[in-house]
């Protein structure tokens, strides 16, 4: 185990559930992003963020980032620019190799909301 990992526990909870409803991410009012297969990861009192298969993605709108950033709960995480020109810096995130606690977000992006629009329902 990393030194540096922490445990879910219950002051700092952690759960991640399929979304069990279409999730669709558009960009300046295109569909980059579609599936049914989505997860909603809940972490603590932090706002719920939804982890979509990197398959649904459409990949001509990531550029792999030289950006990487450390939580103590998932582990590290790799960012993608987004765009057709990647104008959109660091927008996107992954996981590659999550802690076990949050295993299933393995092979899934997120998306700062600020940067696209996220459609749940």
């Amino acid at each position: 185990m990393d030194p540096r990992q922490k445990l879910p526990d219950a002051s700092h909870p952690i759960t991640v559930r399929p979304t069990g409803q279409r999730v669709v991410v558009e960009l300046d009012g295109t569909v980059i992003a579609d599936t049914t297969d989505a997860l909603t990861l809940q972490e603590s009192t932090y706002p719920a963020v939804q982890y979509l298969p990197l398959a649904a993605v459409d990949p001509a709108v990531l550029r792999p980032s030289d950006h990487h950033t450390y939580c103590p709960f998932k582990g590290e995480a790799d960012y993608f620019d987004l765009g057709r020109e990647g104008e959109l810096g660091n927008a996107v995130w992954i996981y590659r190799t999550p802690y076990d606690a949050v295993s299933e977000i393995k092979d899934h992006v997120a998306f700062y909301p600020d940067k696209v629009t996220i459609t749940v329902g």
